[in-house]
């Protein structure tokens, strides 16, 4: 199976506003290890804009994903997504962006494996304890007795959500749409 490519016929996620009350939200006092080794405290991401988007699950190629991923909306494309963020990257800071973190609830060194083997050129971030996603209540969902993060994407802009892309479909196109945005809407 080819992580990198989205069947066709994906369901699309609908936006059940499970994340209208983040925009606005200043990110909590957390601190979240990254694959970089670093830890990085998300209520001291510095001054500009910081692109964090989430996702479920990131494949590995010979393991099998949860049964019927395919059919759950918005579930199949973290690698597609992760990629597309990795081919926009630099156009991503040039349009204003300091910094692009990919997070999941996977623990690091699953992280670390897909950031190594798709050469992404940013960290991910695991909130595998859940303190991010309880502490501005992040939607979720369950498969396979586990809770995953819904696919989305926040732009904070000095420690504040300036802007929230609920829900993320096609995730292969996903980061052409934020970089449209911040191309759209030029920080001060």
């Amino acid at each position: 199976m080819d992580l990198t490519r989205l069947p066709d016929d994906l369901p699309a996620p609908a936006d059940d506003s499970a994340a209208d009350h983040l925009a606005g939200a200043r990110l909590p006092a957390v601190a979240l290890p990254a694959t970089d080794g670093s830890v990085v405290a998300l209520d001291q991401l510095g001054a500009g804009r910081t692109i964090l988007y989430a996702y479920p699950l990131t494949g590995r190629p010979g393991t099998a994903l949860p049964d019927d991923w395919d059919a759950i909306p918005g579930a199949r494309g973290c690698t597609a997504e992760a990629c597309a963020f990795r081919d926009h990257h630099s156009d991503l800071l040039a349009a204003g962006a300091s910094a692009v973190y990919g997070l999941s609830t996977q623990d690091t060194d699953y992280q670390r494996e897909a950031v190594d083997r798709l050469h992404l050129p940013f960290p991910m971030l695991s909130d595998e304890s859940f303190a991010l996603t309880r502490a501005m209540d992040l939607p979720t969902f369950e498969v396979a007795g586990r809770a995953l993060l819904r696919r989305l994407t926040m732009v904070v802009r000095d420690g504040v959500v300036e802007k929230v892309f609920y829900p993320v479909f096609p995730p292969d196109q996903h980061a052409a749409e934020v970089l449209a945005w911040l191309v759209r809407t030029p920080g001060s």
